[in-house]
């Protein structure tokens, strides 16, 4: 039976008193890849035919990244959690915008100037804040991606890609995916707290991998095609995780 593409299985290797576990599948790439998401999890991408036995011996000769890695991710400063009170700032396409609240007939958000105004016939619940906020950023993100999706497929009609369904959802390591198997889209809800330029460069890194499965060099050159400066963009996105 063949090995089935992007099936992941799980196995650890003990390396220098530490116990690395990990996610790994096959692909079809060319050659073996290992990257460690800002959550910690690893995860491991290997050629199809590798065995069990080189993948665990390819991961031990990166342990020492892995475990360097790792203490690099323990040393950032803790992310305060997000504020739903009056004043806090809450960002969108790449403008900070201040919580206010006012009274009004029916529940409603809305921006001006440099505030998120957020109407209500009542005293809200720091949840139902919470929850208000989140179906805005939901309702913005759909139609943002709705109408950048189809100029950015525009910009590559020449490639003859087809334009997939999108899907959105919150991604705790991803900025976005393509799944081969249900040739589905997935974005990164906070793409809407981040500059257009970001967004755009997500579903056009994406719909390059329609073509292109891998990151190597054929894939970047295509990628700057039509973003010339995408890597000015990546460090952009960081600001916003």
């Amino acid at each position: 039976m063949k090995p089935r593409v992007d099936e992941v299985k799980y196995d650890t290797v003990a390396w220098a008193g530490a116990a690395i576990s990990y996610g790994w599948c096959h692909s079809r790439r060319k050659t073996l890849g290992i990257t460690v998401r800002p959550d910690k999890s690893v995860s491991v991408r290997v050629p199809l035919r590798t065995s069990v036995r080189d993948i665990r011996s390819f991961v031990a000769s990166r342990a020492e990244w892995v475990l360097t890695v790792w203490k690099k991710l323990d040393a950032r400063p803790t992310q305060k959690p997000q504020d739903f009170g009056r004043g806090a700032v809450f960002m969108y396409q790449g403008n900070a915008y201040r919580l206010e609240f006012t009274k009004g007939l029916r529940r409603s958000l809305h921006l001006h100037d440099d505030l998120l105004i957020l109407a209500a016939p009542e005293i809200l619940s720091e949840e139902d804040v919470r929850r208000m906020i989140d179906r805005w950023y939901r309702k913005q993100a759909f139609d943002a991606v709705k109408e950048r999706s189809i100029e950015c497929h525009h910009r590559m009609l020449e490639e003859g890609i087809p334009l997939p369904s999108i899907t959105i959802r919150s991604m705790k390591t991803r900025w976005g995916s393509y799944s081969y198997r249900t040739r589905r889209i997935t974005l990164n809800l906070n793409l809407i707290k981040a500059p257009q330029a970001c967004l755009d460069y997500v579903i056009i890194h994406e719909l390059c991998h329609i073509k292109i499965r891998h990151h190597g060099p054929d894939f970047w050159k295509m990628v700057s095609c039509y973003v010339p400066d995408y890597l000015t963009v990546r460090k952009q996105l960081k600001n916003y995780t």
